[in-house]
């Protein structure tokens, strides 16, 4: 990692806003069968694979070291101590050593918060599954990572045939010690950042004012007030864009058609909108890929559309049961990439909308048209902002991390999700994965279910990864909100025929009718 590359705002705000009961690692169950004929000890055997791969993956032997004092973002610098054994692990399971169990185990697991001292990420692994399987469960940080660096992770882990390929070693280089960050030129960096942000460099091209190129005080004083001279120029110059992206979004709040688009998508409370504990249930169903890409076309939306579809249908019906649906449609959380094609940087590069899933929709059919009208508005409303969170997810303050890392833990002790509206009832996810069938260590790769975090006032996460012909759904909700997850995944395979039928084309007359 070099001599440390600082986090930027947006991925140290998932170290800042995590607490004991709000863990915010990802991860994923994936299942594998070994064949028929194996021999050899399959964790050995994988753990040896992964270490001759580490350097394809750097950020997997990166450990976070903080700023003095917390002043400014962390930053990921090498771990020259570095242990495989300290992030690999051959796990337990229980009679009937079945997938229901390696469920409700990954769910207590994904409870517990990883070790800051080390780079952060663990695996596990479960061998003596029924049929020949293994499971794998996996988890990360999400400072770390967001779904598309999960996908460049999974091409370095997994390969296209049983034997696994030969990867070049890494290459000889001098191994840089690791300097301690001065307090001092700490305090001067953040500094000179709170001033000189990212936010639009256009206007300062070709403005180059003198440096002293000296670092007595005097003269780091001089260069710090040319930064925010140069600083001042580039934020005038980046005001255009901001106002634009403001006025963008103004103009169609300030449409009577858009306010009552806005007015049916807020969030009615609900029980799933509470304070969650440090305890997790956690369960997967899968459903065919080519199938619901086939619905998706015959009602004229997109793959995320049936998601979401899949994902109001089983949550309208728990609560059904539960006798606690609320008369308005809830609103469903959804994560968007920012990422651009071929970029595999480890890092965050997402933005969010909220979308209305027509929970107060009884019929399956209208339910699905009703949320792809819902999911274009939401998109239309949400374009304008888009190109200006990479800026905001860079602004660095001074202070900000002891200042989030306080008010997080206030949130979480005092309870306040319990009271406040919440501004969404569920998350939707929904990663694209590879469609050609993967190995590790010789073992096929069946099924990759994600796991998800689970967070104050927005109990249930749906995250969805596809692979092969397939869409693995991954169900982690708080443990004290619904006890046994599980529920919701029986209910997806009906739901998803209820859908489908209710877009069946019509049979085709006959030759002789």
């Amino acid at each position: 990692m070099g001599d440390g590359k600082k986090l930027s705002s947006l991925d140290a705000s998932f170290l800042y806003l995590e607490t004991p009961e709000m863990p915010m690692h990802v991860g994923s169950m994936a299942i594998f069968r070994l064949p028929e004929d194996h021999k050899g000890d399959f964790f050995e055997q994988f753990k040896a694979m992964l270490a001759s791969r580490l350097h394809l993956a750097p950020i997997l032997k990166a450990r976070l070291e903080k700023a003095p004092l917390d002043i400014d973002h962390p930053s990921w610098v090498e771990d020259d101590q570095f242990d495989i054994d300290r992030h690999i692990f051959r796990a337990s399971l229980p009679e009937p050593r079945d997938r229901a169990t390696l469920e409700r185990i990954v769910g207590w697991m994904h409870a517990k918060l990883l070790n800051r001292a080390r780079p952060l990420w663990e695996f596990y692994v479960f061998e003596g599954m029924k049929d020949n399987e293994v499971g794998l469960y996996s988890k990360m940080h999400h400072a770390c990572i967001d779904g598309g660096a999960g996908a460049a992770l999974t091409n370095m882990i997994y390969d296209l045939t049983p034997v696994p390929r030969q990867v070049d070693p890494p290459s000889a280089r001098p191994k840089a010690g690791q300097e301690p960050r001065d307090i001092a030129a700490t305090l001067l960096n953040a500094y000179t950042q709170l001033w000189n942000q990212p936010l639009n460099a256009n206007l300062a091209k070709g403005i180059e004012l003198p440096r002293s190129g000296k670092s007595d005080l005097g003269s780091i004083l001089f260069d710090n007030a040319m930064y925010q001279i140069e600083s001042a120029v580039r934020f005038a110059g980046s005001i255009p864009s901001m106002l634009q992206s403001v006025s963008d979004v103004v103009g169609k709040a300030s449409d009577p058609a858009s306010r009552r688009s806005l007015a049916s998508m807020a969030s009615p409370p609900s029980i799933l909108n509470k304070s969650i504990s440090s305890e997790r249930s956690f369960a997967g169903a899968s459903i065919s890929l080519s199938r619901a890409k086939a619905l998706a076309k015959r009602a004229e939306g997109k793959l995320n559309d049936v998601v979401l579809a899949l994902s109001s249908g089983v949550v309208r019906r728990y609560l059904e049961e539960q006798g606690a649906l609320p008369q308005k449609s809830l609103t469903a959380a959804v994560p968007i990439s920012l990422r651009e094609e071929g970029n595999t940087e480890a890092n965050n590069q997402v933005f969010g909308m909220i979308c209305g899933i027509a929970t107060d929709v009884a019929d399956p059919k209208e339910r699905l048209q009703t949320i792809i009208a819902q999911s274009t508005k939401s998109k239309e409303m949400s374009h304008p902002l888009r190109a200006f969170m990479p800026q905001v997810s860079n602004v660095s303050m001074l202070g900000t991390p002891i200042l989030v890392q306080i008010l997080a833990l206030l949130y979480s002790r005092s309870s306040l999700s319990d009271v406040l509206p919440p501004a969404a009832n569920i998350t939707v996810s929904n990663v694209p994965g590879p469609r050609q069938t993967l190995y590790a260590a010789g073992a096929e790769l069946l099924h990759i279910f994600p796991v998800s975090i689970s967070a104050h006032g927005l109990a249930l996460n749906i995250t969805v990864q596809s692979y092969r012909d397939q869409l693995d759904f991954g169900f982690i909700a708080g443990a004290n909100i619904i006890p046994h997850v599980q529920v919701l995944c029986d209910m997806l395979p009906e739901e998803f025929e209820r859908l489908d039928k209710a877009f069946a084309p019509p049979p085709r007359k006959s030759a002789a009718s």
